[in-house]
């Protein structure tokens, strides 16, 4: 299921909205080859993306965070880091054993899943912390 950008997933600050649709954007392109039989060819690349750009998006709310004193910095950076260390886990199992039906499944579950929740949930909130400071 195709992940939407929607009014419900803006946090208000520019910055972080645009990193998020383009990261719902790849996300996207992964979910429709996969319902055409082509996860396993469109799946080295968007994790090569996801890989590179999950760091800066983590470290573009990082740093806002930090400039800001968001008080919740300690609890949402666990959850950044969380993440990269699974997916770094999922990333090794892929290099070491390829690509398959139940691997490119869980990679969607995970990254479509971890960001919805997050951008709704957590992310939110910094939005709605840092509106008055920006």
């Amino acid at each position: 299921m195709a992940l939407i950008w929607a009014s419900n997933f803006q946090t208000g600050i520019e910055t972080i909205d645009e990193q998020h649709k383009e990261l719902i954007d790849r996300v996207n392109k992964l979910l429709d080859a996969c319902s055409q039989g082509e996860g396993k060819k469109v799946l080295p690349e968007v994790l090569d993306f996801l890989q590179n750009y999950v760091v800066e998006h983590f470290s573009t709310e990082e740093n806002l965070m930090k400039k800001y004193y968001y008080p919740a910095y300690l609890t949402h950076k666990k959850e950044h880091d969380n993440f990269v260390a699974t997916f770094k886990s999922l990333r090794e199992e892929i290099d070491t054993k390829g690509t398959g039906l139940l691997i490119t499944t869980r990679v969607n579950r995970l990254v479509v899943d971890w960001l919805k929740t997050h951008i709704l949930y957590v992310d939110k909130q910094l939005g709605s912390y840092l509106k008055d400071k920006i």
